[in-house]
């Protein structure tokens, strides 16, 4: 072939130099020709083999959207108590899960210190009282004398002299008695003081409820502080709980109080326990740059089988679709692979690489606008088709030449 290729070169009268390029492109172009023809038996190797689709049936039907969320089951009211006081805990009456009452004394601290401050301030107001009855009997006393020198002054009997000087005792009576019943009050407001902070030395239930942690024991010293530790934690009726679910920023505009959900916990993976969504918070919350919302939903727990800190993951229906044109959403991330001669973008691969290499798998268009394709007279046509709300596996179809009984292509099988 070579030899033949030289004499061709030299009746076309080429030099040595284009003879070799003129070999080179004689390769290239069998090349081709073998490429093509390679090709063009592949091709027709398939299209001898049939190719199966496989097809679902655009239907009318139902379906209801939901928001998924996860978070956690609190109590409605939590209350977490401290002292007030400093001192020691002299004893400690309740445990975990005990029920208490309004009023239940959940500890004691020591007060024989707070009891001996009481008695001094008793003893400070008995000594008032028995001032006062002393000042009294002075006042009156210095009334009897100012009102006798009063009259011997207007007869004339009695110096005037005399007349104010019982007129100035008579006064300092008087303020004797004014100071007295103040050191009384004083005394009086000085004993309900100490017997206020005494009564603070019972750390008592604001709250009926149920006892979640203990954190004292007897002979414990307490600080009391900015910062005081916490003794216990009582949480109000369990049987209604909180769950608290934060909601992805996609998706809280579709999020409305009065919205119903279901969830689920990991101790009852069989159960799904209903719920209300009763608000829905203003303030973000920013984790690693995601910003979510919290929404507090309602729950029943009369049968007490949930308990406070169990994770919960939430399904909460936001639109419910009834009497729609729907199909599967694999139709419409269905589309045919690329036939020979089809124009290539940038990002597909030609060429003999092409062939060697597979296609990418198609992506979700994201928007409204979207296409299908269906069986028609035994060829895949492609619809366009306008979609709605959708619950993950179907979608709902709002607008299009698609109708309900056509065969949307889901997949394809090669023969």
């Amino acid at each position: 072939m070579a030899e033949r290729d030289e004499k061709v070169a030299e009746t076309l009268g080429l030099d040595r130099a284009a003879r070799r390029h003129f070999n080179w492109v004689a390769y290239a172009l069998l090349l081709a020709v073998v490429v093509a023809g390679g090709w063009y038996w592949l091709t027709r190797a398939d299209a001898e083999r049939g190719v199966e689709y496989v097809t679902a049936e655009a239907t009318v039907g139902g379906f209801v959207v939901t928001v998924d969320a996860t978070g956690t089951v609190e109590p409605t009211n939590l209350v977490e108590i401290s002292s007030e006081l400093s001192g020691t805990l002299d004893a400690v009456n309740v445990d975990f899960n005990d029920t208490v009452e309004v009023g239940t004394v959940l500890a004691t601290l020591d007060t024989t210190q707070l009891e001996a401050q009481l008695a001094v301030s008793k003893a400070q107001l008995d000594a008032a009282e028995a001032r006062i009855a002393m000042v009294q009997a002075g006042l009156d006393d210095a009334k009897q004398k100012f009102e006798a020198a009063r009259d011997l002054e207007a007869r004339g009997i009695t110096p005037r002299q005399m007349f104010f000087t019982q007129e100035a005792a008579y006064i300092r009576a008087r303020a004797e008695m004014e100071s007295a019943l103040a050191d009384k009050a004083l005394s009086e407001a000085n004993l309900d003081l100490q017997q206020a902070i005494l009564d603070k030395a019972c750390i008592c239930s604001p709250i009926r409820g149920i006892v979640l942690d203990r954190a004292a024991d007897p002979g414990q010293i307490v600080a009391s502080s900015l910062s005081a530790p916490i003794l216990f934690t009582v949480a109000e009726d369990l049987s209604q709980m909180d769950l608290q679910v934060d909601i992805d920023e996609a998706d809280i505009g579709r999020i409305a109080v009065g919205n119903t959900a279901t969830f689920t916990v990991d101790a009852y993976d069989d159960r799904r326990f209903p719920a209300t969504v009763t608000e829905v918070r203003f303030a973000p919350q920013t984790v690693e740059g995601v910003v979510t919302y919290k929404a507090i939903l309602t729950v029943d727990n009369s049968a007490l089988l949930l308990r406070p800190g169990m994770t919960a993951t939430a399904e909460i229906s936001v639109a419910e679709i009834e009497d729609a044109l729907v199909v599967p959403n694999a139709a419409l991330r269905y589309a045919p692979p690329r036939e020979p001669g089809d124009t290539q973008t940038d990002d597909d691969r030609s060429g003999l690489l092409g062939m060697l290499m597979p296609e990418r798998p198609q992506e979700d268009v994201e928007g409204d606008v979207r296409t299908v394709w269906v069986m028609r007279d035994g060829e895949p046509e492609e619809i366009p088709v306008v979609t709605g709300d959708s619950d993950g596996s179907v979608t709902e179809v709002v607008g299009g030449e698609l109708r309900s009984g056509d065969l949307v292509i889901t997949d394809r099988v090669d023969g």
